[in-house]
């Protein structure tokens, strides 16, 4: 690739460059290096790890996503691209785009693209038609498979299991650049689980903060995985997409050390953003009447479990986790006008709360 200003690229524009490839080498009959890619952003250049001719008509390219600054889990991800040239039909497109092995499948509704196809977005199979069309002969249309190897044992680690997407990854890609998990790129892959529980009429949801409070939550209460929402650090935005879609009544679970936060208003629970959990505790210890010495015991604690242990010594912890939930909803209501029903967790799933509805209690 080039060395533009950008973080890395998407699954989408990998998929692209390895069709060119492939495609190319039919055409020229010869290994393609690098092929240039059009994106909706820009024109880049990516490089092609092998590309190899099968026949006069048929050809495979492989590309990996290179190493970005990001946590992704689908950089260094091999991913395949075989080219068949057809002769055209006036019934079908120019180029028709398919998955093979390690590309995911559609099973839910709720998602850009219908049951039964393969989770190939929308966006690179646009890519992909635009910047094959024009160099199809004219009689001549192209069979795309876009295969990732790995890609079943990959998906496990990806949210695509909880969005009814099985046996491997999704090609993604809004711009064809891809960005940090603080962009709108990472936010988009966790809002798309409201789309899907909609779809799927799933109107009593949990929210929790993540795989933890996911697994706490399928221990501690009546529900099935599908009504669970994980907001990752993004609460705040999780919070203001579901009342955007209607979605104003909802269960808040999770371990007190992450939904503490929000009870200070911190809608962006990531440690390096803010953290609070300690002023938090302890202003609510004094309004339920904990005094001064346990209030500096509290000052000088590193974890909120720890905290809960000096509660516990003084008979407050009941106490100042209802206040604790309380200010949680009466925050959240403030800022996005939705009735939670907050429980508070310690990490064995315990209650920490009784002032939230036991609807959903197991």
């Amino acid at each position: 690739m080039t060395n533009e200003n950008y973080s890395g690229v998407t699954t989408g524009t990998v998929a692209t460059a390895c069709s060119i490839a492939a495609l190319d080498a039919i055409l020229d009959s010869s290994d393609v290096a690098c092929v240039k890619v059009e994106t909706p952003k820009k024109t880049l250049d990516i490089i092609i790890d092998e590309c190899k001719k099968l026949s006069s008509f048929k050809a495979y390219a492989v590309a990996h996503k290179n190493p970005y600054n990001d946590p992704d889990v689908t950089v260094d991800l091999a991913i395949v691209s075989t080219v068949e040239l057809l002769d055209a039909c006036d019934d079908k497109p120019k180029v028709i785009i398919t998955g093979g092995e390690g590309v995911g499948k559609i099973t839910k509704p709720g998602l850009q693209i219908p049951v039964g196809e393969y989770a190939i977005n929308p966006i690179p199979r646009q890519m992909i038609f635009r910047n094959l069309e024009d160099k199809l002969p004219e009689n001549k249309m192209a069979k795309v498979t876009i295969s990732i190897p790995e890609g079943r044992e990959i998906a496990k680690k990806t949210m695509n299991p909880k969005l009814g997407i099985v046996d491997g990854i999704s090609i993604l890609g809004t711009t064809g650049i891809a960005r940090s998990m603080s962009s709108e790129a990472y936010k988009n892959s966790i809002v798309t689980q409201l789309d899907v529980a909609l779809a799927s009429g799933i109107d009593e949801l949990v929210f929790v903060p993540g795989n933890i409070g996911e697994k706490l939550a399928l221990k501690q209460l009546n529900v099935a995985k599908e009504q669970i929402v994980q907001t990752g650090n993004y609460v705040g935005f999780m919070f203001e997409e579901a009342e955007k879609r209607g979605i104003t009544k909802f269960t808040f679970f999770g371990h007190l050390g992450k939904l503490i936060k929000v009870a200070g208003g911190i809608f962006n629970t990531k440690h390096a953003v803010a953290d609070g959990r300690r002023e938090i505790m302890i202003a609510h210890a004094a309004i339920c009447g904990a005094d001064h010495e346990h209030l500096l015991m509290l000052y000088d604690s590193k974890t909120t479990e720890d905290m809960l242990s000096i509660l516990d010594e003084i008979n407050l912890s009941k106490e100042v986790s209802n206040s604790i939930a309380t200010a949680i909803h009466d925050r959240c209501m403030q800022r996005f006008n939705l009735d939670l029903n907050v429980i508070l967790v310690d990490m064995e799933g315990n209650y920490l709360n009784n002032n939230f509805n036991i609807y959903f209690r197991g």
